[in-house]
């Protein structure tokens, strides 16, 4: 392949390095120029153009990406249509996913445009969680190359999927005199969601003293398709001979380890009485947090060995966040958390296509344009700062902000979709801040009491990373995304917003029920007649929304 600058008279059949916008046509990066391409640059008076000429052993980095991806591809593990080089895997079914280290660094020593990323090893997932990416780096990989990561596929799996087996478990909790029955309550539920995505129910709970013969009896009490029973002591295991421990051995049963190398989650005993697993949980695990409780209980509702050898070898990457329910932090000296800060990014670089003429983020309500009410709601929120990104009629909708305490960025390509403005107004926003609030300039039905409510909600890590408004159950926009997501958000192409990276985390969404204000907004003329907004000084409506 060869790559660099070629003269507009030399260029037909090859490969768009950059995106390009020659007049009112835009061509997107990997476009392999035809005449009629060369003829719209031209008019443009465009003479030259940055592509790839590819050579007679070259392959495209989109067939390059599919041909991987569907080496890769398992009865457990589908992939999707490649584009702009990169390929993606989805899990079919729930799991633990296990990639195989070996193969995938085989695999990424191949060839420098080669690439594949995969979650960690043991991660659970649900049907359609991204589990890897193939991503073809230049625009073209050698022959030799991609035959020789296909023939390493074809020798050994880069990764297999573990499927949940449901279960039927049982739910001990030992009580003492100062136990709240809602702490309780609280453990019952958070163990029900863990259960949930194998399909495993919760077949009893039983309350007991926290005492080593009330507590033997409860063991021995199992349902008869009780495969497992998990105990809550109202105090930490802290020895072999602990009240936990004790009752196991008094039900029958005995103690296969105690202790764990993943923080928060250390004190773990792992037991069985006959072929049932018995599981003396942390208190950590009364809180949905990831800690080594879940670590233990997937690996066992996958059918995989959970013996002391695998369970001592889960120090590294065992040392996990804090959670807030933890009654002492690790680090005694450390200062309190601070709130997460976020950001609102608001787009409006966009054209109003669906308008059929006039700029509908220039109506005016109540004789404030759309744009400026939207901002206004942005800055009576708690957010941080707003960014704004503007590209269409940038002139006028830069004056309706007028002495405004916004941060603005002119997107020169926002014909080219959704996408430009979202990466270059992520990148500034998330520069400073935990997160992101995307909130689209349209929806007039905001106020800031919604932005707080969804910011109430974000977290930068774990559930919550991702935080989604909803209609009646509905999602819906704005949403707000951890600044951690700023290279998946780099990546996006087209006019494509942030559906896929939701969809491949869907285990840190967080949703917020704020009503109509979610779903409601301005895209054509009649639904701004309903909202009561003015366009060229002619009312839209008779009445409000």
């Amino acid at each position: 392949m060869r790559f660099g600058p070629v003269a507009l008279t030399e260029a037909e059949g090859c490969i768009l390095a950059h995106a390009t916008r020659a007049g009112t046509v835009h061509l997107t990066k990997g476009t392999r120029l035809s005449p009629g391409d060369i003829d719209v640059l031209a008019a443009a008076g465009i003479a030259n153009v940055i592509a790839a000429r590819l050579d007679a052993d070259d392959i495209p980095e989109d067939e390059a990406a599919a041909s991987i991806a569907e080496a890769l591809s398992t009865d457990q593990i589908g992939a999707a249509p490649a584009a702009t080089g990169r390929a993606n895997l989805f899990a079919g079914e729930s799991g633990l996913f296990l990639p195989s280290r070996p193969a995938v660094d085989a695999l990424n020593r191949v060839h420098p445009g080669i690439t594949l990323a995969t979650l960690p090893e043991f991660s659970a997932v649900e049907p359609g969680r991204m589990v890897a990416t193939v991503k073809i780096i230049p625009l073209a990989v050698p022959r030799a190359a991609l035959d020789e990561a296909l023939a390493l596929l074809g020798a050994e799996p880069a990764f297999t999927l573990a499927p949940f087996r449901a279960r039927s478990v049982g739910l001990v909790q030992t009580v003492l005199p100062a136990t709240k029955p809602g702490v309780l309550d609280k453990t019952a539920r958070a163990l029900r969601d863990r259960l949930a995505r194998s399909g495993s129910v919760l077949v009893r709970e039983m309350r007991v003293a926290h005492e080593e013969g009330e507590l033997a009896e409860a063991i021995r009490e199992a349902a008869p398709d009780e495969a497992m029973t998990i105990v809550f002591g109202a105090s930490a295991v802290i020895d072999a001979a602990d009240v936990v421990p004790a009752a196991l051995e008094r039900a029958g049963g005995t103690v296969r380890h105690l202790g764990l190398p993943v923080d928060p989650g250390n004190l773990l005993l792992l037991g069985a009485v006959g072929e049932r697993d018995v599981i003396g949980a942390p208190g950590c695990a009364r809180s949905p947090r990831e800690n080594g409780f879940d670590w233990v209980v997937d690996r066992l509702l996958a059918d995989l060995p959970v013996t002391p050898h695998e369970l001592t070898g889960l120090g590294v990457g065992g040392l996990l966040m804090e959670i807030a329910s933890r009654p002492r932090p690790r680090d005694l000296a450390a200062a309190p958390q601070r709130e997460p800060s976020v950001s609102v990014l608001v787009l409006a670089a966009g054209r109003s296509s669906r308008m059929g003429g006039p700029n509908k983020l220039l109506a005016t309500f109540d004789g404030v344009p759309l744009l400026r009410r939207s901002v206004e709601t942005a800055l009576g929120s708690n957010a941080a700062r707003v960014h704004v990104v503007l590209g269409h009629q940038a002139a006028e909708m830069r004056a309706a902000l007028a002495g405004l305490d916004v941060a603005i960025h002119d997107n020169p390509d926002y014909a080219a979709g959704l996408a430009t403005s979202l990466k270059l107004g992520f990148a500034s926003a998330a520069a400073d801040a935990d997160g992101v609030l995307v909130m689209l300039a349209d929806q007039p039905l905001l106020t800031p009491a919604h932005l707080d409510a969804l910011i109430a909600a974000f977290q930068p890590t774990g559930e919550g990373a991702i935080v989604l408004a909803c209609d009646a159950g509905r999602r819906a926009n704005p949403v707000i995304l951890s600044s951690t997501f700023r290279d998946e958000i780099a990546a996006l192409d087209g006019d494509v917003g942030a559906r896929g990276i939701v969809q491949a985390h869907r285990d840190l969404v967080r949703e917020v029920e704020i009503g109509p204000a979610a779903s409601f907004d301005v895209d054509t003329p009649d639904l701004m007649a309903r909202a009561g907004g003015v366009i060229d000084g002619s009312p839209n409506a008779p009445g409000g929304a």
